[in-house]
């Protein structure tokens, strides 16, 4: 199932991506299922009753529940998660010679969440504005000191993330953070994929365009740290709740990475598209 929030008529609603005689839809969880939160956090945080709620209503798939896209704004899919945790480093290619021994790991706060549709703003503050697209996974039930062989049991689903990243900001001190939230520098979405629609995330397809050219291209089997190893790392230390995001790194192609650099600039148009999950789409504006 493809989770998403959007604004329909002045009003948030939780809701569902489903096709019908080869038009999008998006099926009101809230108009079908009344019970339901209208607050993706908080759905997640009902566990497994919501969920299977959700999916009873989206096989039933009541027409007088349904909007057709065009009629809604997506929102991100979790609008303001208390954590977005992102990793540097972690595909090979992207990487040095020999790969670290631990990832790197830094934060991003929500003020960067945007979703599918939404601009990029590229702050006055910078020139050196990039792109960075990553699969993200959605923390779907609370998580301390987890196992790799359990990890996935505690995940929602996935989810597409441009790590935008203000490189001069970035490069200014070893500390990242002041570089990667900025306002808007942290697109998410189009929608959150149930972990039972991708029953491997270690082999999907990754690329990034901008302006129509192909500027990243991978398979998450080339991350150096995989999904259940980030998990058992990360709640060594930190106690994940549902709704907090992880965003696994991007691959090489980096608009730094150019030669000459190429970054993202007003009028631009930048798509991050993730094998099973869809197409992330933002333009990009100036402040």
């Amino acid at each position: 199932m493809k989770l998403v929030t959007v604004t329909h008529r002045g009003t948030m609603r939780l809701g569902a991506l489903i096709a019908r005689a080869a038009q999008n839809y998006i099926l009101d969880l809230n108009r079908a299922q009344p019970d339901l939160p209208t607050d993706m956090l908080q759905f997640l945080q009902a566990g497994d009753d919501a969920l299977a709620a959700a999916q009873r209503a989206a096989a039933r798939a009541d027409e007088r529940a349904l909007i057709p896209l065009a009629e809604a704004a997506l929102l991100a899919p979790v609008p303001r998660p208390g954590k977005i945790i992102c990793i540097g480093h972690n595909y090979h290619g992207h990487t040095g010679a020999t790969p670290p021994a631990y990832p790197d790991i830094f934060a991003k706060f929500n003020n960067v969440v945007i979703g599918h549709g939404q601009p990029i703003v590229v702050t006055r503050a910078s020139d050196k504005v990039d792109y960075e697209g990553e699969l993200a996974i959605v923390i779907g039930k609370r998580a301390k000191y987890v196992d790799q062989a359990h990890a996935l049991d505690f995940v929602a689903g996935y989810t597409i993330f441009n790590d935008v990243t203000a490189r001069d900001f970035q490069s200014r001190t070893t500390q990242w953070t002041l570089g990667k939230s900025f306002d808007t520098f942290g697109p998410m979405g189009p929608a959150l994929v149930t972990k039972d629609e991708i029953q491997d995330p270690g082999v999907l397809d990754l690329s990034l365009t901008l302006n129509g050219q192909e500027m990243q291209r991978a398979n998450t089997r080339q991350l150096i740290f995989p999904i259940p190893f980030l998990i058992e790392c990360i709640t060594q230390a930190i106690t994940l709740e549902p709704g907090d995001v992880i965003s696994t790194g991007t691959p090489s192609g980096t608009g730094a990475s150019q030669k000459p650099p190429v970054f993202m600039k007003p009028g631009d148009e930048v798509r991050v598209r993730i094998e099973k999950i869809g197409e992330l789409v933002n333009p990009v504006v100036s402040e």
